[in-house]
């Protein structure tokens, strides 16, 4: 889980270009790779996501594990649920029994119940460089435009506290 001082922790979302352009605003995150997660047991599924290296002394898991809720579908099915999955991949027992906690504080704030599943942490695969920092370099796209910019928002609305300035 830690690597230069630094914890870590796997998040899909949907596509991995709206969870990295998330994930890169916060403040204390220092790293965001993009690119395929997959769990023990998912037999060579991998499933569009990011693993963030953040400071703890800086953003904690907790605002972490909440931004990921907020920011993408964690209440409903995707259609294309497998490639999609809504997850969040620990790297340690502790990990995912904190995960677990906070979900438990967070379930009241949402009308559904979150599907979002905690999974361990078996392997990542990085995307090609073409998409890396998507939203960053492809603001005026309209895959961008209509849906990262609109999360973009909402995180702004829900933890403008916590975002690089």
């Amino acid at each position: 889980m830690s690597d230069n001082g630094l914890l870590k922790i796997a998040l899909g979302g949907g596509c991995h270009w709206c969870t990295e352009a998330v994930f890169q605003s916060l403040s204390g995150v220092v790293n965001v790779e993009q690119g395929y997660v997959s769990s023990i047991g998912d037999n060579k599924t991998f499933s569009e996501g990011v693993v963030v290296h953040f400071d703890v002394a800086k953003i904690t898991l907790s605002t972490l594990v909440k931004v990921h809720l907020h920011t993408h579908k964690s209440t409903s099915e995707h259609s294309m649920r497998r490639k999609y999955r809504s997850a969040i991949y620990t790297f340690s027992k502790e990990q995912a029994t904190i995960v677990g906690e906070i979900f438990k504080q967070v379930q009241p704030v949402f009308k559904d119940p979150i599907i979002t599943k905690i999974l361990p942490f078996r392997n990542f695969r990085p995307s090609e460089s073409r998409y890396l920092n998507y939203y960053l370099s492809n603001p005026e796209k309209p895959f961008c435009e209509n849906h990262i910019t609109p999360k973009m928002a909402k995180l702004g609305i829900l933890y403008g506290g916590a975002l690089k300035h």
